[in-house]
C-alpha cells in the first residue's frame, strides 16, 4: 500500500496512547478494589490504579467530601507569593511520618518531577557547601525514577533509556541489588553484599570529589518486579554515603505511605536519607501529588547561607491536591491500613508461593506488603528468560484482563531487555476473598500462557 493510500485510511487518535495498536476499554466506574468498563464488566484492580496509586480504593466518600469541601474555599494559590494551609497541614503531617531528620517538604505533582527536584537540591546543596565540583548522581542498573529526561538520566533501564540516550546527562552506575539474579553469581548471605559494597568503588573510579549523591528505589517496582536487597544492604550504603559526602535520595514514589507495611519503605532497614521522595499513594490517585522532604542539615545550609532552590511548579502545593493528602494520611491511619498491608502482603505471598509450586513458568515470587512482584522464567532450574518478542508478561496481563484482573506488566527485567515478571500492588484494603479471587484468575490465567508458550 502506497504512503497516500496507507495515509487514507488510518485512523489518527485524538489521544496520544500509550500503547497505540491495542483498544483501549473505557472505564467509567471504580468502587473499592474494583473498576468497572461501560460494557458494565467488574475488573479486580490489582494494580491499585496503576504501580501503587490507590491504597485506600476506588471512591471513597471521606475524600471526595473533603476535595469538595476545598474547592468551595480556593483551588489554586500562587505559591510564589503565598501560602495555603492544606499545604501547610500536610507538610507537618508528612514529617511526622517521615523517618528521622526529615523535616522539610517541597511539593510537586509527580514522581517524576520530585526525582528531579530531589537531584536539584543534591546539587545545590553542594554548591552551598562550597563543594561545587561534586554533580554526578550514581544510581543502580534496572533501577527506574519517571520518565521526564531528568529522570531518565538517573534511572537505569536500559529499554525506557534507549530512544533518548543522546539527550540525556551521562550518569555512573552500579549493579542492582538483585538476589534472584545475582550480578556477582553469589548467593545470599554468603555474598559479602557484593552489591552494596561495589557503590565505593564506583565512587573512587569516578573521583570522590566529583560525586553528589546516590539515588535507589528501597524496592525496585516497575522494572524489576519488587526486588528487595538483604538487610545489610542499606546500612552499608549509608555508611558509603557518610564516609564520602554523598547525599542519600531514597525513592518512595511507589514504596511510600504505607505500601510495604510500614509507612515508609526504607524503615525495615533502619535507615534515614537525606532526601526521600515519593508521589502516587500520597493522594490516593484522587489528583496529582508528589513531595520532596529533604533533612533538616541540608535546610540549615540553605538557610544559613540565604539562598532558596531555584525552581518552582505551576501547581506545587496546590490547595485541593494537598487536602486530598492530608485527606488520605488521615483514611490510611484511622483505619490501621498500614497494618492491614503488611498482613494482606503476607497472605498474597504466601498463595503466590503456592502457585509458584504448581508452575512450570513462575521462577520467583518477593516483596514487602502489598508489593509483589511474580517473575516468568522459560527454565525455572537456569533462570532463563523468554525471548522479549514473545513479550510473555504482556501474554498473562491480556489473559489476566479477560478473566477480571488488573495486573501490571514488565519486560527487561533480568538485564534491561530479556526478562518478564508482573507487578502486584491492589489498593490495602483488599479482603482475603479478594485475594483469593485474584490468586484464582491468575492460577488459570498462567495455566493458559504455559500451554500456548511451553517451557
Amino acid at each position: 500500500m502506497s504512503d497516500l493510500r496507507l495515509a487514507a485510511v488510518m485512523k489518527i487518535p485524538y489521544m496520544f496512547y500509550n500503547d497505540l495498536f491495542r483498544e483501549h476499554i473505557r472505564i467509567v466506574k471504580g468502587e473499592g478494589v474494583y473498576i468497572f468498563d461501560e460494557n458494565g464488566k467488574k475488573y479486580l484492580d490489582a494494580t491499585g490504579g496503576s504501580n501503587a496509586s490507590v491504597p485506600i480504593g476506588h471512591r471513597v466518600e471521606q475524600i471526595i467530601n473533603d476535595i469538595l469541601g476545598q474547592t468551595k474555599k480556593v483551588s489554586f494559590v500562587p505559591m510564589h507569593l503565598f501560602s495555603n494551609e492544606p499545604a501547610e497541614r500536610l507538610a507537618k503531617e508528612i514529617a511526622k511520618l517521615s523517618p528521622d531528620g526529615l523535616k522539610t517538604t517541597w511539593f510537586v505533582n509527580s514522581g517524576s518531577e520530585a526525582t528531579e527536584n530531589a537531584v536539584k537540591i543534591a546539587r545545590q546543596f553542594q554548591l552551598e557547601k562550597g563543594t561545587p565540583s561534586k554533580y554526578k548522581v550514581i544510581t543502580r542498573w534496572q533501577s527506574y525514577f519517571g520518565n521526564t529526561l531528568g529522570a531518565l538520566a538517573v534511572g537505569g533501564h536500559t529499554f525506557r533509556r534507549s530512544k533518548y540516550i543522546p539527550l540525556l546527562k551521562d550518569m555512573p552506575h552500579i549493579p542492582p541489588a538483585y538476589c534472584y539474579r545475582c550480578w556477582f553469581n553469589k548467593e545470599y548471605p554468603n555474598c559479602d553484599i557484593d552489591c552494596a559494597q561495589f557503590l565505593e568503588r564506583v565512587i573512587k573510579q569516578e573521583g570522590k570529589d566529583h560525586v553528589a549523591a546516590f539515588i535507589a528505589e528501597p524496592i525496585v517496582g516497575a522494572t524489576t518486579g519488587a526486588t528487595v536487597p538483604p538487610i545489610e544492604y542499606y546500612p552499608i550504603i549509608r555508611e558509603i554515603c557518610d564516609k564520602y559526602d554523598l547525599t542519600l535520595i531514597i525513592d518512595e514514589v511507589q514504596t511510600g505511605v504505607g505500601r510495604t507495611g510500614k509507612w515508609f519503605c526504607i524503615e525495615h532497614w533502619k535507615v534515614s536519607p537525606d532526601i526521600m521522595t515519593t508521589a502516587k499513594g500520597l493522594s490516593g490517585g484522587y489528583t496529582p501529588l508528589g513531595a520532596v522532604i529533604v533533612k533538616e542539615a541540608i535546610m540549615e545550609q540553605f538557610i544559613r547561607n540565604k539562598s532558596n532552590l531555584v525552581g518552582l511548579h505551576t501547581f506545587s502545593a496546590n490547595p485541593i491536591s494537598c487536602t486530598v493528602g492530608s485527606s488520605v494520611l488521615k483514611y490510611i491511619a484511622s483505619n490501621n491500613l498500614v497494618e492491614k498491608c503488611r498482613d494482606a502482603g503476607e497472605y498474597l505471598t504466601k498463595l503466590l508461593k503456592e502457585l509458584q509450586e504448581e508452575s512450570s513458568i513462575i521462577g520467583d515470587v518477593r516483596g514487602l506488603g502489598l508489593m509483589i512482584g511474580v517473575e516468568f522464567v522459560k527454565d525455572k532450574e537456569n533462570k532463563e528468560p523468554y525471548a522479549p518478542e514473545i513479550g510473555i508478561c504482556h501474554k498473562v496481563t491480556k489473559e489476566a484482563m479477560e478473566r477480571g484482573a488488573i495486573v501490571y506488566p514488565g519486560s527487561g527485567t533480568a538485564d534491561g531487555i530479556v526478562g518478564d515478571h508482573i507487578l502486584l500492588t491492589p489498593p490495602f484494603i483488599i479482603a482475603q476473598e479478594q485475594i483469593d479471587e485474584l490468586v484464582s484468575i491468575l492460577g488459570e490465567t498462567i495455566k493458559i500462557v504455559e500451554k500456548k508458550h511451553p517451557p
